[in-house]
């Protein structure tokens, strides 16, 4: 069977929550976690799937962890590696680059070859622009804990149902 491993900052509150619950949904027994701020290339060569957590800050850029590991990652053949990506933003904060850095991610990991896997359904987020939107979907799973939190648990639920489906097909 292939290995996954969920990828996020331990030293964040609402992307390591969303982790959790991301954890749960998949079954603690199923999947490794890996702190985002201790990533290199041995961990990426151990692991066939991947969940990344890649929160949006300020105007639509990666946090500082994922700059510092970009150069490295872009050396990369990520042609047998498959990925799934959520992020959290703020869609009435910050409506013109919701979730940007869930496309920023997801763009360069697909320049290495890398499957990406997991979209969503735009429906329910009101926004303005998004580097993670394309077409009708989110290249990943969107998540507002500032305007909709109440809905985080179950997007979770139904994406990581998905993501097994994806993962292990």
């Amino acid at each position: 069977m292939s290995k996954t491993a969920i990828i996020y900052s331990f030293h964040t509150q609402k992307s390591k929550k969303v982790a959790e619950k991301v954890i749960e949904a998949f079954g603690k027994d199923e999947i490794e976690v890996v702190n985002a701020e201790e990533l290199n290339k041995e961990v990426i060569e151990k692991y066939d799937n991947f969940i990344l957590s890649a929160p949006t800050w300020f105007d639509g850029e990666l946090p500082n962890y994922w700059d510092e590991f970009i150069p490295d990652l872009e050396e990369m053949d990520l042609s047998k590696k498959t990925f799934a990506i959520f992020g959290l933003g703020d869609q009435k904060g910050y409506p013109e680059n919701f979730c940007d850095a869930i496309g920023l991610l997801a763009s360069i990991l697909e320049g290495c070859g890398a499957k990406i896997v997991g979209s969503t359904s735009v429906e329910g987020y009101t926004f303005d622009s998004s580097k993670a939107q394309r077409g009708n979907v989110f290249i990943g799973l969107p998540i507002d804990q500032e305007n909709q939190a109440r809905l985080t648990k179950d997007r979770v639920s139904k994406w990581v149902e998905r993501l097994k489906g994806e993962f292990f097909n």
